[in-house]
């Protein structure tokens, strides 16, 4: 069997356009957000999304895991560049409320009994509950942090701050910026 085509750069180019347009239409109009206008907003034609994402589940599903990955490999970025692991932790976990925050659009489809978003969730925790461990073990070993936190329980803690975040009057990363803070050992 011969190895999988490699992507044009263009092709990249415009699956990434395209990926970060549906997010930011997601986000403003929820994921029934007409197709022409994702294509609009990432300077494409209709045919394209098609051409990359056959139905609309193909491209919900895409954002999502194109998120996730961006969270995912954000945090050794991090972790490398960053002045001490607790500002990497606080870094990551900055980006981990913007996507929990902007996936507000995705929920609503995540529940559907659609079979491509049923193993999203397991993908999610895949990617992301190691890199909040490696986050948070590197903290604790510089002695920045109490020791003792799970990164899954901190991960659900910080979604549960997050679910009304659409509201004007809910400071969702002031709450999480609190328990960021109280992590922090003294």
């Amino acid at each position: 069997m011969s190895a999988p085509r490699k992507q044009r750069a263009d092709a990249r180019r415009n699956e990434e356009a395209l990926l970060e347009a549906a997010a930011a239409m997601f986000v403003a109009a929820g994921v029934d957000a007409p197709v022409r206008d994702i294509a609009a907003k990432a300077g494409v034609g209709v045919g394209t999304i098609y051409r990359h994402f056959p139905t609309r589940a193909d491209l919900i599903v895409a954002v999502y895991r194109h998120q996730v990955e961006a969270c995912a490999v954000a945090g050794p970025a991090l972790l490398a560049e960053s002045a001490t692991p607790y500002a990497a932790l606080a870094s990551w976990i900055d980006l981990f409320v913007d996507f929990l925050v902007t996936k507000h659009g995705l929920a609503e489809a995540m529940q559907s009994d659609d079979a491509a978003f049923q193993t999203l969730h397991a993908y999610f925790l895949d990617r992301l509950v190691p890199v909040c461990a490696q986050l948070l073990d590197a903290a604790a070993t510089a002695g920045e942090i109490l020791p003792d936190m799970d990164a899954l329980v901190l991960m659900r803690g910080i979604g549960n701050l997050c679910i009304g975040a659409d509201s004007p009057s809910y400071d969702a990363r002031r709450m999480v910026g609190l328990v960021v803070a109280g992590l922090r050992r003294h």
